[in-house]
C-alpha cells in the first residue's frame, strides 16, 4: 500500500528504470486483463455450458455465483497475504491457481465438476486481484507516473469486460465453451513464467491473518445465495431452502462475533460507523444487481428466444460496455461541474428507468430494443462509481484506508452475486433491479441531503473507526479516486 514501509517504488529517470515499468506494468495490466476478461466471457457460452452439461435453469447461475462469492468473500484475506507474504509471491502463486482452475474447468464432464473449478478460479483471483492494484502502486511512484499507470490499468479492465464478451461469442461459436477457459491457460502461464524475473518484490510483514472471517462470510453467503436459487423452482417453503438460509445467517452472525473480537479483522466493524460511508457501502450493494442482470438474462433471451448465435450475442452488450467506459472517462469533470448529488441523482434516474424498459422485452422484442437500454445501463453505472468511490473513501483514517477500500470492492462482487440470486427468485428480474436501484437512488439523496449537517468535512477516522478532526493536509488523508479508478 502506498506509504508503507518498505515501499519498492522505482525511480523511472533513466531508459533502463522506465524500460523496467513499461514491463512491469505490461505483466500486471495482462493479470488484469485475464481477469477482465473472465469476467464476462462466460456469460454468452452459459446456453451451451447448459446444454452439454445438464444444468437446471435456477442452477446455471452458479457458475457465474461460485466464481463470484469465492473471489469476493477471500478478497480481503487475499489482500492481507499479499501484505504480509510478499506481493508478488501472492499474486504468481493466485495466477497459478486461476489458470489451473481454467484448465480443470475446461475439462469438466459434469455440472459439479465446472462449478467447483469455478470456485478454485475465484480464489485464484481473490490473491492476485489486489496485489495488482498494490504492485502498482508500490512499483510506481506517487504523482503523474503512477496515475497514468492507474489510468491504464482502469481502462484495461474495462475493455477486458468487452472483449470477453465479443471473444465469447466468438469461441463458442467457432469451436466450443471449453475453449472459454482454456485461452486462460497460455496467458497465465506466461504471467507465472516472466513475473518472477520482472516484478518486484516487497518485504514480508509479519501479521495474523483473519481465515475465520474470511471463511465464515464465505459460508454465510454461499447459504444465503443456495437458498435463494433453490426458492426459485423449489419454493420458500422447501426444507433445503430453509436450511440454507438458516445456515447463512448463523455463519454471518459468526463472521459478526470473530470480527468484533479479532486483533487483525478482515473488516474493521468500526468503517460503518460513519452514516455517510455505510449509506455508501448500501448503495453499491443495491446497485450490483442492476449491472449483472442485463448479462444473465439477456444472454439467454438473445440466444434461446431470439435466435441469435455466440458473437452477435457478444456485440449486443457492447453498448452497456462502451457506456461504462465513456461515463468513467467524463464523471470528474461532471462532478467539478455540477457535484455528487445531482450526478449521483441522475445517474441513479437513468439506470431505474433502463431496467423498466429492459422489463417490457418479450418475444415479439427485436433484438435492436435492447441496445438503448443496454447503453443507459452502463452510463447510470459509470456515473455512479466515483461519486459512491469518493463518499465511501474520503475521511478516512491512513491506517484504514486499505480495508475500507477493500470492503468497498467485496460489497461490489457480493452485491452482484447477491442480486442475481434476488432477481432470479423474484422472476421479474429488471422490475426486481429497478426497485433495488430505486433503494439506492433513496438512500444517496438522504446521505447527500444530511451528510454536511452531520460531521464537520475535516472529520476523519482512527484506525478502528473512532471519529477525530484533522485539518486540511493531514497525513492520513485520503485522496479522491479519479475517473481513471471507476471501472
Amino acid at each position: 500500500m502506498p506509504g508503507q514501509s518498505g515501499d519498492t517504488s522505482l525511480v523511472g529517470g533513466s531508459a533502463v528504470g522506465r524500460r523496467r515499468h513499461r514491463l512491469a506494468l505490461a505483466l500486471i495490466v495482462s493479470c488484469q486483463l485475464l481477469l477482465g476478461i473472465d469476467s464476462t466471457i462466460v456469460n454468452v457460452a452459459l446456453p451451451r455450458i447448459a446444454g452439454d452439461l445438464h444444468f437446471e435453469a435456477a442452477g446455471l447461475a452458479w457458475v457465474l455465483n461460485a466464481y463470484t462469492i469465492a473471489f469476493a468473500g477471500l478478497l480481503m484475506l487475499g489482500g492481507r497475504l499479499g501484505d504480509a507474504l510478499g506481493r508478488r509471491r501472492v499474486f504468481i502463486a493466485g495466477v497459478v491457481v486461476f489458470t489451473a482452475a481454467s484448465l480443470a474447468a475446461a475439462l469438466a464432464q459434469n455440472p459439479g465438476q465446472l462449478l467447483a473449478a469455478r470456485a478454485v478460479q475465484g480464489i485464484g483471483a481473490a490473491l492476485a486481484s489486489p496485489s495488482t492494484l498494490a504492485l502498482i502502486t508500490g512499483t510506481f511512484a506517487a504523482g503523474p507516473e503512477r496515475n497514468r499507470a492507474l489510468g491504464i490499468s482502469s481502462a484495461v479492465i474495462s475493455g477486458g469486460a468487452s472483449l470477453g464478451l465479443v471473444l465469447g461469442g466468438v469461441v463458442t461459436a467457432a469451436v466450443s465453451w471449453r475453449w472459454v477457459f482454456l485461452v486462460n491457460v497460455p496467458i497465465g502461464a506466461a504471467i507465472v513464467l516472466l513475473a518472477r524475473r520482472r516484478l518486484p518484490e516487497t518485504p514480508r510483514h509479519a501479521g495474523r491473518f483473519d481465515v475465520a472471517g474470511a471463511l465464515t462470510v464465505t459460508a454465510g453467503m454461499l447459504g444465503i445465495v443456495y437458498a435463494l436459487i433453490r426458492a426459485a423452482t423449489a419454493g420458500w417453503t422447501d426444507p433445503k431452502v430453509l436450511a440454507g438460509l438458516a445456515a447463512g445467517v448463523v455463519a454471518l452472525a459468526g463472521f459478526i462475533l470473530i470480527e468484533r473480537r479479532a486483533a487483525a479483522p478482515i473488516v474493521p466493524l468500526g468503517l460503518f460507523r460513519d452514516r455517510r460511508r455505510a449509506s455508501g457501502y448500501s448503495a453499491l450493494l443495491l446497485i450490483g444487481p442492476s449491472l449483472i442482470g442485463p448479462f444473465f438474462f439477456l444472454t439467454t433471451y438473445l440466444q434461446q428466444v431470439r435466435g441469435l448465435g455466440p458473437v452477435a450475442t457478444g456485440l449486443v452488450f457492447l453498448p452497456m460496455t462502451l457506456g461504462l467506459f465513456a461515463a468513467a472517462r467524463t464523471v470528474a469533470r461532471l462532478l467539478a461541474r455540477f457535484g455528487p448529488r445531482l450526478v449521483i441523482g441522475g445517474a441513479l434516474t437513468g439506470l431505474i428507468a433502463a431496467e423498466l424498459l429492459l422489463a417490457r422485452v418479450g418475444p415479439a422484442t427485436s433484438y435492436l430494443a435492447v441496445l438503448g437500454p443496454l447503453a443507459l445501463v452502463g452510463i447510470g453505472g459509470g456515473l455512479s462509481f466515483v461519486p459512491i468511490y469518493t463518499l465511501i473513501l474520503s475521511r478516512v483514517d491512513g491506517t484504514d484506508a486499505g480495508s475500507a477500500s477493500g470492503v468497498l470492492q467485496t460489497v461490489q462482487w457480493l452485491g452482484s452475486s447477491l442480486g442475481l440470486a434476488v432477481l432470479v427468485a423474484t422472476g421479474r428480474p429488471y422490475v426486481a433491479a429497478a426497485v433495488l436501484a430505486a433503494g439506492a437512488l433513496i438512500l444517496m439523496v438522504f446521505f447527500a441531503l444530511a451528510g454536511h449537517a452531520q460531521t464537520h468535512p475535516d472529520v476523519r477516522l482512527r484506525a478502528g473507526g473512532r471519529e477525530r478532526p484533522d485539518g486540511p493536509g493531514h497525513p492520513d488523508e485520503v485522496e479522491q479516486p479519479s475517473a481513471s479508478r471507476a471501472s
